[in-house]
């Protein structure tokens, strides 16, 4: 799923990225509470649902989609996988999810999702609207085990 966002574009580093880029400090990009709210909500999306939420922010290329899937095969285990691709520059929102993961989230919880996170980043509030994102597609996604028993 593809969305545009109406932003401000941003400059970030991405989580590949972010470890080569000692020479910048990239505690420069995302305070430490910003990194720590992220990295909390990307924990508690993966523990409460049993898929793996994995985030990407940065540059997508020209193909974003394509970029998107590529970077979700390289994480592991991607068939019960989630990653959420944000790049504030270009405006464009992706979610791709894996074959398991799918079943749980279907394209329009994602799209919900989405259209939440456009407004708070609209707004300026990249790490909230990240944050809030997550908590959608983990509330829609729902406890491993109550996703089993339906």
């Amino acid at each position: 799923m593809t969305r545009v966002l109406h932003a401000e574009p941003h400059d970030t580093g991405t989580v590949d990225t972010a470890p080569n880029r000692a020479d910048e400090g990239y505690d420069t990009v995302f305070s430490y509470r910003e990194l720590a709210r992220l990295d909390e909500a990307l924990t508690m999306s993966s523990r409460e649902t049993g898929l793996r939420f994995t985030l990407y922010i940065g540059d997508l290329g020209k193909q974003t989609r394509l970029r998107a899937e590529e970077l979700h095969a390289r994480g592991g285990d991607p068939a019960n996988s989630v990653l959420l691709a944000v790049s504030p520059g270009q405006r464009v929102i992706e979610v791709v999810t894996g074959p398991s993961a799918a079943r749980r989230l279907p394209d329009r919880a994602c799209a919900l999702a989405v259209l939440s996170m456009t407004n708070s980043f609209a707004s300026g509030d990249l790490v909230g609207g990240v944050v809030n994102g997550l908590r959608q597609l983990s509330d829609q996604a729902g406890h491993p085990r109550l996703a089993r028993d339906h």
